[in-house]
């Protein structure tokens, strides 16, 4: 038990928060201490009987059943495996910044899971940190099944790509990519290569509550002085960070037979 402890206060702040946070509060609907359906986004409830509360849980929360279980520990190894990755690579030293991109990613997942209907959001969001790592370490060589190995940019979309071969549904994996695209571009591709208007910075009470350490870049918008790709190995992440260098994903999951 003191290695599984001494393992779990090894990770990251904020990624030891919603990591612990996205296994207590599935447990707790698979122990049946609060129904399951509190936790849901359900549009109506949320607008008219102000249950502000669903946002958040339907990111937490993912159902655990024989059928799901196996996906829900995929996307929970993702979540731990990539923040970390993040937080600890292009955000090293950062935790404002890194809290921001969290937050600007949440809300874009919120407005779109209240337009589309959604009832989960915790796949939406572990991809879009997913496609931000992706875009910081777009030359890194990653593997997936068989030995295929190709370069991290594509990473996201092959897995999309994958969940909708199985017969899975894609539009998790599509949001969240396109959300983290969304990001990254906003912040880094369009005010930094393109030369465009910075639209998105971070609120200076977030740098007062978590403010940047040393050895991190302070402010916002600024490129790394060296592409993360070559910081990423020595943070421990091999090639695309699966189980054993591979990621065996499960078939997607769609609420209806809950």
């Amino acid at each position: 038990m003191s290695d599984i402890g001494d393992w779990f206060r090894s990770i990251p702040f904020i990624t030891r928060s919603w990591f612990a946070a996205s296994i207590a509060v599935p447990f707790v609907g698979k122990l049946g201490l609060i129904n399951f359906r509190n936790f849901l986004l359900f549009p109506d409830l949320f607008f008219n009987r102000f249950q502000l509360w669903r946002p958040v849980t339907a990111t937490l929360y993912f159902p655990i059943t024989p059928s799901t279980g196996f996906l829900y520990l995929v996307n929970l190894y993702f979540l731990y495996h990539y923040s970390t990755r993040l937080e600890t690579g292009a955000f090293d030293g950062r935790p404002a910044d890194y809290i921001f991109m969290l937050f600007f990613n949440w809300i874009c997942i919120v407005i779109t899971g209240l337009l589309m209907n959604m009832r989960l959001l915790m796949i939406p969001l572990i991809m879009s940190v997913l496609y931000v790592w992706a875009q910081f370490n777009k030359d890194m060589i990653v593997s997936f099944w068989f030995g295929t190995r190709f370069k991290a940019h594509y990473l996201p979309w092959v897995i999309l790509a994958f969940n909708f071969i199985i017969g899975g549904s894609f539009v998790d994996e599509l949001t969240g990519n396109l959300v983290g695209h969304l990001y990254f571009f906003l912040m880094f591709k369009y005010p930094i290569d393109l030369g465009g208007r910075s639209f998105l910075s971070t609120p200076e009470f977030l740098y007062r509550f978590f403010p940047s350490r040393r050895g991190g870049v302070s402010g916002f918008g600024v490129p790394p002085s060296r592409r993360p790709a070559a910081q990423e190995p020595a943070a421990g992440g091999g090639g695309g960070g699966g189980l054993g260098g591979r990621h065996n994903w499960g078939q997607g999951f769609r609420l209806g037979g809950e």
